[in-house]
């Protein structure tokens, strides 16, 4: 009797161990397809600040290394777009050192004057673009300057009498058609919101009038397409266009 259990406890300790193994590698196996799962599922904006995270640890980090651009990018899809070109890559074919020299200048006014939360600063060849959000400036379907949209103003003001370049304020909406008081179209309220502020920066803020211009696309040129409130308010926008015109 005293064999047969030792027998059978051998047997049952030999069913034990290819259970744990079994067991073993169906864990292992769940993990991979979980691994993969969330791989695949993955945000870009989570993976990107990965990547960030992971390349300031192995150059060494440092303030600063993430510096750069904002660039406009065309999209055939979606209109004008944002694009941030790393601090490195501001040799790009079409930025010249004297442009990348007038956008820093920029940047560290907007900086110094606490103005990052009321204005984006975007760059291209033709110059680099100060962007207000109507919704600062202007009340509803108006063209009136609001006391908010005056400070913010008076600060751009500042920086432009520090520069020499030409200026073009130009006015977007978005889609929504415009038959309200004077401003029968987007062409009208566009070009009218342009003015205001072309008017505001020569009368109260001495920008010399030779150097200043106005132009209104309407609703023609979207940083986003029209197609929830969010991107409507992107759209609605005044650009103010510190030209950039290369010697020679």
């Amino acid at each position: 009797m005293s064999r047969r259990k030792k027998t059978k406890g051998n047997s049952g300790s030999g069913g034990g161990s290819w259970m744990t193994t079994f067991s073993d590698l169906m864990s292992l196996l769940l993990t991979f397809f979980i691994l993969l799962f969330s791989m695949s599922n993955v945000s870009n904006e989570k993976f990107t600040q990965a990547a960030q995270s992971l390349s300031s640890s192995l150059i060494g980090g440092g303030e600063g290394i993430m510096d750069g651009v904002i660039v406009p990018f065309e999209d055939d899809n979606t209109g004008t777009n944002e694009t941030v070109v790393p601090a490195e890559e501001l040799e790009a074919p079409g930025l010249d050192p004297a442009l990348i020299e007038i956008y820093n200048r920029v940047i560290n006014f907007v900086e110094k004057n606490d103005l990052e939360d009321k204005v984006i600063i975007t760059a291209d060849p033709k110059g680099v673009y100060v962007n207000v959000s109507n919704a600062i400036l202007f009340g509803k379907e108006s063209a009136s300057i609001s006391r908010e949209g005056r400070s913010v103003l008076k600060s751009v003001g500042k920086l432009l009498n520090q520069l020499d370049n030409r200026v073009v304020i130009e006015g977007h909406t978005d889609d929504i058609p415009n038959a309200y008081g004077q401003y029968p179209t987007n062409w009208e309220l566009s070009v009218g919101r342009a003015v205001s502020v072309l008017r505001y920066l020569n009368e109260n803020e001495h920008v010399d009038a030779r150097r200043l211009s106005a132009v209104g696309y309407g609703e023609n040129q979207p940083l986003a397409p029209n197609n929830s409130e969010e991107n409507r308010a992107r759209n609605r926008r005044v650009n103010i266009v510190v030209i950039y015109e290369p010697e020679g």
